[in-house]
C-alpha cells in the first residue's frame, strides 16, 4: 500500500523522499494521501508529536496543486504562532525546490515586498496568522478576492490549540467569511498530536464548510517512556535567613531553604551535558529555577548553556534559543512555560523535565511529545519542592494535591491513553461583538438584517437567538459603538471607531499592557508593570537593574547585574480539572497500586497521604468536618461541575468557596451537622434549580477581550451556558453515590 501511494506522489516530493533515505512512507501520510487522493472530506490528523503528520498532509495536498496548478493561492496554511510558520517554511522551501510551487509568509513580520507580489501574482502556498487573515478579509477584501478565488485547501495545525480558545472561533468566523466572500468552499485539513474526543475535533473543523470529516487512526504501537519522580522538602521551622538589600532583592548565591538548594542543586547534575527542556507552570518559577541554575554553573566554572523561552522573553532571543537547541552539538537548558509545548522543531532532547504538576493530561503529552524524537526513547523527569507545616490545623493541610495529580495525569495518559476532551464554546459573545465591528469595518453600511444575516449565519454563533443579537446591537448603538444612519442603515459610530481602527482589533484574545525592557538598544523582552530606578527584576533567565522609565513610552532601560532577582507577573494561568482526571485522583489515593516511576522519597509521600485521605473519610463520604462550623465537600467532580455546586449552595446561603483555583473540593461554613448538610446538597440536586437564579456576581464571566461592550445579562448567560454544568454535577454525584451506598458507616446511606 505504501508503494502505491509513493507512485502517486509528485516526481519532486518522490525525489525529496529518496533524496532524504526515507525507507517507507508512515502509516498516518499513507492514510492521508488515500482521503485527499481518493475523497473530497476534510481530513483530521490526530498522532504523537514527531510521528509525521505534517508532511502526511503537505505531501498529498503538493501534489494535487503540482499535477492541477491552482488559478491563485491552493494552499492556505494557519499557525497560532509565528515562529512555527517561520519553522515550517524553512521545511517548505527545502520540500519545494524543484517544484515550481512558491511558498509566501504573512504575518507582521514578514516582508511587505513579498507580500505585495503575491497579491499581483497570487500562486502557491500561503501561510499564515489567524490576525493576518483577519486583516486581509476585513480591509483588503479586493485582494482576498484574487488572492483565494481558487484556494482548495485550508490547513490547520495545532487544532487542540485553536479549540480552546475564542481564537480558534475567530478563525472558523473568518474562514467562513472568506468562503462567502471568494464563493469558493475549499477542504480543511486539521493536524494536532492532543486530541482527547476526536468527534468535538472534527465538529469543529467541519463549521461552515458542509463537508464530512475523515480521521483516519493508524496504530502508534505501545508507547515507551521512561519516567521519574523526585522530590525534596523545606520545612517551615528550618527556614533559612535570605539576605536582602536595601532594595528588597536577594543577594547571594542559590538562596531560600534547603529543599530549594537541593532541588537547584539536583537539577543542575541532572541536565549537565543533557539537551534539556524544564517546564513550570509560571513565568515567575522558571525565571528563578533558570537563574539558580546559572549561578550554580557559575560557582562550578561550568559552561553558561542556560536560556529562558516564554511569551514576554523577546522574539529574537527566543529565536536564538530555539537555533542553539537545534544544534546536535549544543547541550543547551532551556527554561519553558507553554511556548515550547507546540510543534517548533528543536531537534532531539535528552530529555525533558516538569517542576510540579503538569496543569493537565494533554499539557503533559504535550511536554512528552517534545522529547523522543528521530526514535529516542522519550524521557520525563519530575520534580517537586513541598513546604512542610508539622502543625497544620486543617486535617487536609498535610495532602499534596500537585503531587497526587501528576500520578492520576501519568496513569491516565500512558495506561488509559485517555486525553481531556475540550468542550464547545456557543455563547462567545465577545466574539459576536468583534466579528459584527469587523464585518462592518470591511462592509461599510449595512442593514440591521442584512448584518444579521452576515453575522449570525457564521457557524460558532449558530445556537445564539436572532433576540439575543438584537439586544446587543441596540446595546451597541446606546453606547454609540455603532450608528443609525439616515437610510436606516448600520455605521460604526464614534466609540466604534477607537476600537476598530486600533492595531488590537485584529486579536481577540486578551493580551495585558506590557512594557518593553531594554538593555541599551537590545530588546530582552516584556514584563508588567513599572520596576522604579534602582529595582532589580529577572527577565530572560538574567537578573537586571532598571536605570530609567519612560513611562509614556512604555520603555524600561536596564542594565545587566549579578545575582538572582524575583519577578513577578499578575495572571500566568487559567486551568480547570476534568471530572475523569479528579476521579483518578481519588482512585490513587484509594487503590494499593505500585508506581515504579517514583522515587522512595515520593513512594513514603504517597503512603502518608493515602493514610490521611483514608483516615479523614473525603474518599467515602460527601461531607468532611474540618473544624467546628467548617466542612469539606468532596463530590470528585471537575472544576465546572464544582462550580456549579459552589452556587447551587451560596444560593441556600450557604458560604462556599473553592480554597484554590485547581482545588477537588469545596470548603463551606455551616451551623448544622454534618448529616445536614449532605442532606441539603442532595435535596439541591434533586430539585434541578434554574441556572438563571444562582447568586452570580456581574464580576463573574467567562473572559473575554471585548466583555465590557457585551450587555451583562449576555455575560451571565455565556457563564450559565458555556461553563457551568449542571447534568455533570448531578451524574457525578449519582455515581457515587451508587458505589457509596455499598459501603457501610458512610454516613449518607439514607
Amino acid at each position: 500500500m505504501s508503494q502505491d501511494v509513493f507512485f502517486r506522489l509528485a516526481p519532486f516530493i518522490q525525489d525529496f523522499i529518496w533524496q532524504n533515505n526515507w525507507e517507507e512512507l508512515r502509516g498516518i501520510q499513507v492514510a492521508a494521501c488515500q482521503v485527499i487522493f481518493d475523497t473530497d472530506d476534510n481530513l483530521l490528523l490526530s498522532t504523537g508529536t514527531a510521528s509525521g503528520k505534517t508532511e502526511a498532509a503537505f505531501l498529498p495536498i503538493l501534489t494535487d496543486l503540482y499535477n492541477n496548478p491552482s488559478r491563485s493561492v491552493g494552499v492556505m496554511y494557519i499557525s497560532p504562532l509565528k515562529a512555527l510558520i517561520n519553522d515550517q517554511f524553512v521545511r517548505l522551501e527545502q520540500l519545494l525546490i524543484d517544484s515550481g510551487i512558491a511558498v509566501t509568509k504573512w504575518h507582521g513580520d514578514a516582508s511587505q515586498s513579498k507580500k505585495d507580489k503575491l497579491v499581483k501574482n497570487p500562486q502557491g502556498l500561503l501561510q499564515i496568522t489567524p490576525e493576518s487573515l483577519e486583516s486581509l478579509v476585513s480591509n483588503k477584501r479586493g485582494a482576498c478576492l484574487s488572492l483565494f478565488s481558487d484556494l482548495r485547501y485550508v490547513i490547520i495545525d495545532e487544532v487542540h490549540h485553536f479549540m480552546r480558545d475564542v481564537r480558534g472561533l475567530q478563525l472558523l468566523c473568518v474562514l467562513e467569511r472568506l468562503k462567502n466572500l471568494a464563493s469558493h468552499n475549499p477542504r480543511r485539513v486539521g493536524l494536532s498530536a492532543t486530541l482527547g474526543d476526536i468527534s468535538l475535533a472534527q465538529n469543529w473543523l467541519n463549521t461552515g464548510t458542509g463537508r464530512k470529516c475523515a480521521a483516519p487512526i493508524v496504530p502508534e504501537g505501545k508507547k515507551r517512556v521512561r519516567l521519574h519522580v523526585e522530590r525534596f522538602v523545606n520545612y517551615a521551622e528550618k527556614r533559612d535567613l535570605v539576605q536582602m538589600d536595601s532594595s528588597g532583592n536577594m543577594v547571594g548565591a542559590a538562596s531560600g531553604d534547603m529543599g530549594n538548594r537541593e532541588h537547584y542543586e539536583y537539577l543542575f547534575k541532572q541536565t549537565l551535558d543533557k539537551k534539556t527542556i524544564i517546564f513550570a507552570n509560571s513565568r515567575e518559577e522558571i525565571e528563578l529555577v533558570m537563574a539558580n541554575l546559572r549561578e550554580i554553573a557559575i560557582a562550578n566554572k561550568s559552561a553558561d548553556v542556560y536560556r529562558v523561552h516564554h511569551g514576554n522573553v523577546s522574539a529574537l532571543l527566543r529565536e536564538s534559543t530555539e537555533a542553539e537547541m537545534k544544534d546536535a552539538d549544543e547541550k543547551i537548558v532551556t527554561g519553558a512555560t507553554v511556548t515550547l509545548e507546540l510543534g517548533i522543531d528543536i531537534g532531539s532532547l535528552d530529555q525533558a523535565v516538569q517542576v510540579g504538576a503538569p496543569l493537565t493530561v494533554s499539557s503533559f503529552a504535550q511536554r512528552l511529545g517534545r522529547c523522543g524524537r528521530r526514535g529516542q526513547v522519550p524521557q520525563l523527569l519530575f520534580t517537586f519542592v513541598e513546604s512542610i507545616r508539622i502543625n497544620s490545623a486543617d486535617i487536609l493541610g498535610p495532602i499534596n494535591w500537585e503531587f497526587v495529580r501528576t500520578i492520576a495525569i501519568i496513569e491516565l495518559y500512558l495506561k488509559e491513553q485517555w486525553m481531556e476532551p475540550i468542550p464547545p464554546q456557543n455563547f462567545a459573545y465577545n466574539l459576536l461583538y468583534h466579528q459584527t465591528m469587523s464585518t462592518l469595518k470591511s462592509n461599510g453600511e449595512m442593514s440591521a438584517a442584512a448584518l444579521a444575516t452576515a453575522v449570525m449565519g457564521l457557524g460558532p454563533f449558530k445556537k445564539i437567538p436572532q433576540e439575543d443579537y438584537r439586544k446587543l446591537l441596540l446595546h451597541l448603538i446606546e453606547i454609540l459603538h455603532l450608528q443609525r444612519t439616515e437610510n436606516g442603515g448600520l455605521i460604526i459610530g464614534r466609540e466604534g471607531e477607537k476600537i476598530v481602527n486600533s492595531h488590537k482589533f485584529l486579536t481577540v484574545f486578551l493580551a495585558p499592557e506590557y512594557l518593553l525592557v531594554k538593555d541599551e538598544n537590545r530588546t530582552i523582552g516584556t514584563i508588567d508593570k513599572i520596576y522604579p530606578v534602582g529595582t532589580r527584576f529577572a527577565l530572560a533567565g538574567m537578573a537586571w537593574e532598571t536605570v530609567d522609565v519612560n513611562e509614556k513610552a512604555k520603555v524600561i532601560f536596564v542594565k545587566k547585574v549579578p545575582g538572582i532577582s524575583l519577578v513577578d507577573w499578575d495572571v500566568d494561568f487559567m486551568v480547570e480539572l476534568h471530572t475523569i482526571l479528579v476521579r483518578k485522583i481519588r482512585s490513587v489515593l484509594l487503590a494499593n497500586d505500585e508506581y515504579g516511576y517514583l522515587s522512595d522519597r515520593c513512594k513514603e509521600r504517597l503512603a502518608e497521604i493515602k493514610y490521611i485521605a483514608r483516615n479523614s473519610g473525603i474518599l467515602n463520604n460527601l461531607v468532611t468536618p474540618l473544624s467546628e462550623k467548617k466542612y469539606a465537600i468532596f463530590p470528585w467532580v471537575g472544576t465546572r461541575q464544582l462550580m456549579t455546586l459552589n452556587y447551587a449552595l451560596r444560593q441556600k446561603n450557604v458560604k462556599s468557596s473553592l480554597p484554590w483555583i485547581t482545588c477537588v473540593y469545596l470548603e463551606v461554613l455551616f451551623d448544622g451537622s454534618k448529616e445536614e448538610l449532605e442532606e441539603l446538597i442532595i435535596d439541591i440536586l434533586e430539585n434541578n434549580p434554574d441556572l438563571y437564579s444562582l447568586p452570580l456576581s456581574d464580576t463573574v464571566q467567562v473572559e473575554g477581550k471585548y466583555n465590557e461592550f457585551v450587555p451583562k445579562e449576555l455575560l451571565k448567560k455565556q457563564f450559565v451556558e458555556d461553563y457551568l454544568d449542571w447534568e455533570g454535577l448531578v451524574d457525578g454525584v449519582a455515581s457515587l453515590l451508587m458505589e457509596w451506598i455499598e459501603l457501610p458507616d458512610n454516613g449518607i446511606n439514607n
